[in-house]
This record gives structure tokens, C-alpha cells and sequence, in this order.
């Protein structure tokens, strides 16, 4: 079969999901998992989501608003931008395709942090480009470095902030620096699929830029997938100029995002409340578990989003998998580099209890 494609895809790995919880109790025999991989939020949906979907359902045998009016219509009320500046994925891993086949061309570069969200790499990679790689500077994106690395090939940046898997951030005098430098023939994807939890005022404001710098191939990337717990129905949002998003248009699928996507993520849009409660949540278990990680003498780096990266000292895929036999799931960081780093979802206060007991008996 490998005659059949091209050296870029056959070259590529596939993605590799973990095993449904279910399965793991299954092979284990145990009664309980608790899952800290994924960066879910552990608070769930917000109760408004789920009454919208139940209400939603008789109606699922038609096929879903194509242009998403009424979720644009609230996005726009929120955001204060334009819906023409708007356009929604099946999750943000489809928006992200979705700009990689519009301005991607075979022999093109993109430009990304490493380690960063692997996403970018595999779709530049199955598009026939060459994604430049370039080291994080103390876990944080290296702007500077980022800009150096531009060439006349260079069609799109990639920054991840909060990064994935460090969970650092870029602040604001660095991200308007560096915007400023980029050459309006290259798109700048910044995305922002944990935005919702940083609470420090040096967080960028991107969509304020954008107002301001119309004209600039800004691509704004975010998500109902994380904050607003809605993984399982894959739906996120990018905010550009309106003209780079009608080109994206041109590309995307009718009828990308489901009925159920579209109701559930307008819902969840409007519940302040369940936003508040995961902040607070997520905040709290975030402070818990550093003093825990220190209390055990591991090191963590500062984290702005719901997960932090802990250099356990050992094999990174050991110790996961001895952690999975304690009935807890977490994320080994070996295929990022880093060998002896796992990445940790902040659960609800008995998950993290209980990763931490894991954590204990496995050390």
C-alpha cells in the first residue's frame, strides 16, 4: 500500500489517542479511573448546554445551519467584532486544516514552537510543506527567534497561547512586537483554546489588535472544547479580517459543525455562572497541587491554563503506566522531548487527591 501515496503522508506518524476509560477498567479490573490527560474540564458541560441539546434533539434529522447564524449572531453580541469575521470548525483542529489548505502551498514553510500543539507539524507535513521548529525559550515561545526564522517561504505562524504542553504565556508587549515585524503576506494563527483561563492582565488582547490592524492576516483560534466542556461535540471558532476568512470559507465544508454542536456552544456562551465555577475550580486545584509537587520535592513549570507540565525525575512512559495501574490516566510528554515530563489535567478536589495518593505509592 505505501505506493499509493506521497513520501509526505507515508512518512508521517499517526496521531495516537488514548483508550476509552471504559477499556482501561476493563483490562486493569478497576473499578474507578480517573482521566488527567486531556485537558477536558472536570466540571463538565454547563447544565444549559445539556437542557438546549435535550430540546435540540427532535431535530436532528435535518441538516444543521450551515453558515451557524444564531451561534455567530451571539458570538458577535459577545465579542464585539463582525459575524463576516467569524468562522466555525468541527473543533479548532478542522480551522486549523481549514488554513493550512487555503494558504499552504507544496514547498511552503510554517513556523512553530517546539514542543508546541502537535497539530501543526502533522498538517503542514500532509500538505507538503516544511514546518521550522523552533525551540521554546524558557518553556515560552521565542518570539525573537520565531521572527529570525522567516523566510520568503514562510506563508504561516503558529503560536499556541497557552502553550500546549507548558502551559506558558506569551505577554502582551512580546505578541504586539512580534506582530508588528510579520509581513502582511504571512497568516498568524494565534491560538487561544485556553484563554478563558488566564487571569493575569498581561494576557494579550488579541481581538483588540485585530480591531485595530484590520488589514493584517490575523487568524484569532478558540474552542467550546476546553472552558466550556463541550470535547465531545468538537466545535471551536477563528476571528480574523473578514477577507482572510471568506477565503477560508471557500475551503470549508457545508455543514461542518452538527445541530447538536451549534446549540449546546451558543448555550454554554450565555452561563457566566458555569464559567466562574471552572475558573474558581481550576484555580484552586492548580494552587493545591504546586504545594503538592513541591511538598514531594518534583519540579512544575508555571502554568496560565487547566493542566501543568511535572518533570517527574524518571521515564516519563514508565511512570505513566504505573500511574494507569493506580487507576489514574495522565499524559507522558516523551514524544514532545521531554522524557522524564508529564502532562496533568487539574481535576475536581478528590481527582487531584487522588492523582496525588497515585503519585505517592508510584514514587
Amino acid at each position: 500500500m505505501k505506493n499509493l501515496v506521497q513520501n509526505n503522508i507515508l512518512h508521517l506518524k499517526p496521531y495516537i489517542p488514548g483508550k476509552p476509560i471504559t477499556e482501561v477498567q476493563r483490562e486493569l479490573a478497576l473499578e474507578e479511573v480517573t482521566k488527567l490527560a486531556s485537558n477536558e474540564n472536570p466540571c463538565g458541560p454547563s447544565p444549559k448546554a445539556i437542557q438546549a441539546i435535550q430540546e435540540a434533539l427532535p431535530e436532528i434529522h435535518r441538516y444543521p445551519d450551515g453558515s451557524g447564524f444564531y451561534l455567530k449572531k451571539s458570538l458577535e453580541q459577545k465579542l464585539k467584532i463582525n459575524a463576516d469575521q467569524i468562522i466555525l470548525g468541527n473543533g479548532t483542529n478542522e480551522i486549523l486544516e481549514i488554513a493550512v489548505r487555503t494558504f499552504l502551498s507544496p514547498g511552503d514553510e510554517t513556523i512553530s514552537g517546539m514542543p508546541a500543539f502537535i497539530i501543526y507539524y502533522i498538517l503542514t507535513q500532509a500538505a507538503n510543506g516544511k514546518n521550522v521548529q523552533i525551540p521554546l525559550k524558557n518553556y515560552t515561545h521565542d518570539l525573537d527567534a520565531m521572527a529570525a526564522a522567516i523566510t520568503p517561504q514562510t506563508k504561516l505562524i503558529f503560536i499556541a497561547n497557552p502553550n500546549n504542553p507548558t502551559g506558558t504565556m506569551v505577554g502582551k508587549e512580546q505578541m504586539v512586537k512580534f506582530l508588528q515585524k510579520v509581513s502582511k503576506n504571512i497568516v498568524v494563527i494565534i491560538d487561544e483554546a485556553y484563554y478563558e483561563y488566564v487571569e493575569d492582565d498581561n494576557f494579550p488582547d488579541t481581538l483588540s489588535y485585530l480591531k485595530d490592524n484590520p488589514s493584517q492576516p490575523i487568524l484569532i483560534m478558540r474552542t467550546f472544547s476546553k472552558m466550556y466542556g463541550l470535547a465531545g461535540l468538537r466545535i471551536g471558532y477563528g476571528i480574523g479580517p473578514a477577507d482572510l476568512i471568506s477565503l477560508m470559507n471557500r475551503v470549508r465544508q457545508p455543514f461542518n459543525v452538527n445541530t447538536l454542536a451549534l446549540t449546546a456552544a451558543q448555550a454554554a456562551l450565555e452561563d457566566e455562572e458555569h464559567l466562574s465555577r471552572s475558573r474558581r475550580i481550576n484555580a484552586s486545584g492548580y494552587q493545591y497541587l504546586c504545594r503538592e509537587f513541591k511538598r514531594m520535592k518534583l519540579s512544575n513549570i508555571p502554568s496560565y491554563a487547566n493542566f501543568i507540565l511535572v518533570d517527574v525525575g524518571r521515564d516519563a512512559k514508565i511512570f505513566s503506566d504505573q500511574l494507569l495501574r493506580e487507576g489514574v490516566i495522565v499524559r507522558p510528554m516523551s514524544g514532545y522531548g521531554l522524557t522524564t515530563s508529564v502532562r496533568i489535567t487539574i481535576g475536581l478536589k478528590e481527582e487531584n487527591l487522588k492523582l496525588i495518593q497515585a503519585m505517592e505509592k508510584v514514587l
